[in-house]
């Protein structure tokens, strides 16, 4: 049976529990542990916006911070992929709001047009967050309010997650997590590399044979 790549989750959406120790997995400082695993970063990104804009907006502002620290390692490609297959408009909203108000990274034009239906209002009539002020979603102000402590910053965050210290020294890529994955399994196959990652056959493969190459340090 020939390989057939997906871009969407592996697995099912994790309760409260496993999002919490996942968001703590990449950087968020939350009152848990963080996951056993280096959880997929665009994975846990769409998971806690959909609980974000579903269940708990306490969620938005580290999530905001979040993403004003981190964005230039972010997977843009997979993060809007993942994004624009969303039956949620308020998730869609949300995401086109953040790829505006990060336009001045390209690789975010097409995340800021995943939403074209009306405006989305996530909070209440207070003070609007400028940040995404006249974009595809209103954000209450006093959802956004940021600590700059509650969220690791890059080197402190390299250290903790594996396909972040990646994506660091090659950019926020496939192939990235691909190094990252063999680092924790070197056993693993072109093919489960690429569905653990959810890259391409061909650059899992050359992933594999560029790892083959260098002496363990």
């Amino acid at each position: 049976m020939g390989f057939k790549r997906t871009i969407g989750p592996a697995g099912p959406r994790p309760d409260a529990e496993a999002l919490t120790a996942d968001l703590v997995a990449i950087g968020i400082k939350l009152r848990a542990t963080a996951a056993k695993r280096a959880p997929n970063i665009e994975d846990t990104l769409l998971f806690a916006s959909l609980d974000a804009t579903e269940k708990d907006t306490s969620l938005l502002a580290p999530l905001v911070l979040w993403f004003r620290v981190h964005h230039p390692w972010v997977n843009a490609d997979r993060l809007t992929r993942l994004v624009r297959d969303q039956d949620s408009s308020r998730v869609r909203a949300l995401w086109a709001g953040f790829g505006r108000w990060q336009k001045s990274d390209p690789r975010f034009a097409r995340l800021a047009k995943v939403h074209r239906g009306a405006r989305v209002i996530l909070g209440g009539d207070g003070r609007e967050d400028p940040r995404f002020r006249q974009g595809p979603v209103r954000i209450t102000a006093s959802l956004t309010r940021e600590r700059e402590a509650d969220v690791f910053d890059p080197a402190a965050l390299a250290k903790r997650h594996s396909a972040y210290r990646w994506r660091l020294i090659i950019g926020p890529t496939y192939r990235a997590d691909m190094w990252a994955a063999l680092e924790a399994d070197p056993e693993l196959t072109p093919t489960e590399l690429a569905r653990r990652t959810y890259g391409s056959f061909a650059t899992a493969w050359n992933v594999k044979r560029d790892f083959s190459c260098v002496e363990p340090i």
